[in-house]
């Protein structure tokens, strides 16, 4: 990430030269876009991007060159797992004066232009990501021009950033081992989407937990859904099909392990007498629901409040390397699992 007064140091006359127009065309289609085409206004705003121009805008502090505002992108604002990272998020910045907009990921689409405007129209310091990607595309090289940001509960090397976040690989194996232990042999899983890395790391611990048992890793027993409780009720419902149904299922999310055990209660099976199931995130809805859910907690808290503490340290000059930082995370056991008998 370049330090802030060599991104500054680029000019409306780069832009100008970039994008091939007259410098008064930039300064209309970054100020009053409307006096524009829609064409001239996305050259223009590209061109922005890849010098690294960020004009000061109304309503910034000019003497100090800062908007005091800062960008969460989260990947899906309904989802109650990310309510108490965004806590931990927006406490911290407030204790440091800073005020948090939330960017929803869900319909990227429809609020790509928007992100792209407040960080060209420079309205936001920084940004804080939820996510395993950036909410429009940008180059490794454009990337460089962008303000500074930080990962949270996702890692995505790739992007090249610092990052917080647990151990996702061993939390899944240690649940899928705790089964194991409990005399579980046929363990089904609920993975959550395949493009996103957590859900590659938890697919992995879960397999690497079945091989170290010595069990044959059966595809069939492996099911996708998209973090919610409709996912994670069809998803058992189809593991339910199977000629010898799972005796235990971990799940990626709380949410789909809540929905799963809905369906379970709906096809007449007792939790745990008949099924054991793990959730993962320990949202409040695990130990308020019947039975109580068994899951991983992870400190959602603490890790957005590094996180938060780590886009700090970049915005106030200080260098802030890439890479993980990883946080403690723990096997909370509670009565929807039980040993096999």
């Amino acid at each position: 990430m370049k330090p802030k007064n060599q991104v500054a140091a680029a000019t409306m006359k780069d832009v100008a030269m970039k994008a091939k127009v007259s410098t008064a065309t930039v300064s209309r289609a970054l100020m009053n876009p409307d006096k524009v085409s829609q064409a001239t206004r996305n050259r223009v705003e590209q061109a922005a991007m890849e010098v690294g121009y960020l004009p000061q805008s109304m309503g910034r502090n000019v003497k100090r060159n800062e908007s005091r505002t800062l960008l969460v992108i989260v990947p899906d604002i309904c989802d109650p797992f990310f309510s108490e990272m965004i806590r931990g998020i927006e406490v911290t910045a407030a204790e440091h004066g800073y005020l948090v907009l939330i960017g929803d990921c869900a319909h990227q689409n429809q609020q790509e232009k928007t992100f792209i405007d407040l960080i060209i129209t420079k309205q936001i310091d920084g940004m804080l990501l939820l996510g395993s990607r950036l909410p429009f595309d940008a180059s490794i090289e454009e990337q460089r021009n962008l303000p500074p940001m930080v990962m949270a509960n996702e890692f995505a090397p790739e992007l090249e950033l610092p990052t917080v976040h647990i151990d996702n690989l061993t939390a899944a194996f240690n649940a899928v081992n705790y089964l194991q232990e409990q005399g579980h042999h046929l363990i089904g899983c609920i993975a959550g989407p395949e493009e996103m890395p957590l859900c590659h790391y938890r697919l992995q611990g879960y397999v690497q937990a079945l091989r170290r048992a010595g069990v044959t890793v059966d595809p069939h027993y492996i099911t996708r859904g998209d973090f919610t409780f409709e996912a994670g009720a069809r998803a058992l419902e189809q593991l339910l099909t199977l000629p010898k149904p799972p005796t235990a299922v971990f799940c990626h999310s709380d949410i789909m392990a809540l929905g799963a055990l809905s369906q379970a209660k709906r096809r007449g099976l007792k939790v745990p007498d008949d099924l054991s199931i793990i959730g993962f995130d320990n949202i409040s809805l695990a130990e308020y629901c019947d039975p109580p859910l068994t899951t991983v907690a992870q400190p959602r808290y603490e890790i957005g409040r590094e996180a938060m503490l780590l886009l700090l340290e970049q915005l106030q000059g200080h260098t802030v390397s890439s890479g993980s930082r990883l946080m403690d995370c723990e096997l909370i056991l509670r009565g929807s699992t039980r040993a096999l008998t």
